[in-house]
């Protein structure tokens, strides 16, 4: 498998754990919050295993115009995901809806949800096919070798947020 494949294979997973959540939003009274946490935390050290190590090489090879509009988009959904990250803690603290958190309905939690999808869709349309297929051409098996096993078991470093945030 390539790096590009493996990738692509992690944004099927991270719109999965999104959709899971929002069908469990409409069949039950108190969604499991599991998938959507699973797909967040998924896509986190996804933007970060990017930027930390896929795009410097890239954006040295010359993709610098590409790899711009990547962390711009990444930027996006990094606030996109601090907003579900906000209407997620306002519905399981009561004592935060005084403040100015958004609450957390079921209608909101849907309607974020379905705007990182959005966001996620627009992006992947254009990483996929761009800069995964510039990646497993440019980097080669070594370098796709070394990344690879970061996507098995590596994780983002607790203090990071992404260069568009």
């Amino acid at each position: 498998m390539t790096l590009g494949q493996a990738l692509e294979l992690e944004h099927r997973a991270i719109d999965g754990g999104i959709e899971a959540y929002i069908a469990s939003l409409a069949s039950a009274d108190t969604a499991d919050p599991a998938p959507l946490l699973a797909a967040l935390s998924g896509l986190r050290r996804h933007i970060y295993l990017e930027e930390e190590f896929l795009f410097p090489p890239l954006k040295a090879a010359g993709l610098m115009g590409p790899i711009f509009v990547m962390l711009r988009e990444h930027g996006q959904l990094w606030r996109q995901m601090d907003t579900l990250d906000a209407l997620l803690a306002s519905g399981a603290d009561s004592t935060t809806r005084a403040t100015a958190l958004p609450c957390a309905t079921p209608l909101a939690l849907r309607t974020a949800c379905t705007d990182l999808l959005s966001l996620l869709d627009a992006h992947n349309s254009k990483e996929e096919p761009i800069i995964y297929t510039q990646a497993d051409e440019l980097l080669g098996t070594t370098a796709s070798g070394e990344l690879l096993p970061f996507l098995a078991a590596g994780s983002t470093p607790d203090d990071w947020v992404c260069s568009g945030a």
